[in-house]
């Protein structure tokens, strides 16, 4: 199998990238510095999304091409110009990954467009799955505009599915990684009330997940079972969490109980949204999200509940070290 990556360098597309390799597939990360060498089964090309620029070449012979790139919304406070770069990051991307494709002689029978469950914004303590509408926040906005940049690709009879994202797992990145380091020290603690309910997913699930959605008659390694039901109809939104949201308190008080350090502190929602800006609203924020699709396709989760998810996170080194 052979699959061009956009977003190769990131906690989810090392992760992918590694976890493909490792089975013998070839993978294209598209970069927009000067490609790398060919190494292995990985052969980098460069684009430049922003103008609309893509070699039609890195595609030939693509079995799945695959979108994961886009600006960390945690990673900088939201002024008018990094909000435009966490819109721009994704919807450019895609656009050009589904306007190139799309033109294709023989496109891959398979798109997949990352995009988040900020889609739903906030759902409270409402179980919610894909059937739900769209919220009316900044993030939800964003995840309308960054599905709807793969509608090249849908109209030309590709089958595109967008996985949104829940929480990640994962000790060495993401928005996740970052409550590890003072959690270590003894100053963790929940956000806001910590009644929100946080959907999550560990890292190793993440990836096969997206296996499952890529090319299901050809699942990972490490998959739980000898063989993969047939998802090959699977498309539009699959929420990529586990079926067990957890409040925050709960989330923090199990990362106190796996470090063996107490979770004393509590940062009040003001004093969080002073400290981070507008990506606070993403922590406070209730989302209890279902993956009612993933579910009815048939896949597994190896870390169904939270202190499953965290603890592979806690065992499973940084595959991009």
């Amino acid at each position: 199998m052979r699959v061009v990556i956009a977003g190769s360098s990131g906690l989810i597309g090392s992760a992918l990238t590694a976890s493909l390799t490792a089975d013998g597939h070839a993978v294209v990360p598209l970069v927009r510095r000067p490609p790398n060498p060919p190494s292995g089964r990985v052969s980098e090309t460069r684009w430049d999304p922003a103008h609309g620029h893509l070699p039609a070449s890195a595609l030939d012979g693509a079995d799945a091409v695959v979108n994961l790139a886009g600006a960390g919304v945690g990673d900088h406070r939201w002024t008018r110009s990094y909000r435009r770069q966490i819109r721009d990051s994704r919807v450019l991307t895609t656009a050009t990954l589904a306007t190139t494709t799309a033109a294709l002689t023989s496109p891959p029978p398979v798109f997949v467009a990352g995009s988040a469950i900020g889609y739903y914004g906030e759902t409270g303590d409402t179980p919610t799955d894909e059937s739900a509408p769209p919220g009316k926040d900044f993030l939800a906005d964003v995840c309308q505009e960054w599905e709807a940049a793969a509608d090249p690709a849908r109209k030309a009879g590709i089958r595109v599915v967008h996985p949104r994202f829940g929480i990640v797992v994962a000790s060495h990145g993401g928005a996740f990684g970052r409550l590890l380091p003072p959690a270590r020290f003894g100053l963790g603690g929940r956000l806001g009330t910590g009644r929100q309910y946080w959907s999550y997913i560990s890292l190793t699930d993440t990836v096969r997940a997206l296996r499952h959605i890529i090319a299901p008659t050809t699942p990972a390694a490490n998959a739980p079972t000898p063989s993969a039901p047939d998802t090959s109809a699977l498309t539009g939104p699959v929420n990529v969490t586990t079926a067990h949201p957890a409040r925050n308190r709960e989330i923090t008080a199990d990362i106190g109980r796996a470090l063996g350090r107490p979770m004393l502190f509590t940062v009040p929602a003001p004093a969080l949204r002073l400290a981070i800006g507008g990506f606070a609203e993403g922590t406070l924020m209730s989302q209890r999200i279902i993956p009612a699709r993933l579910l009815a396709s048939g896949f597994i989760f190896t870390h169904p509940t939270f202190p499953e998810s965290l603890a592979s996170a806690l065992t499973v080194p940084n595959p991009s070290a």
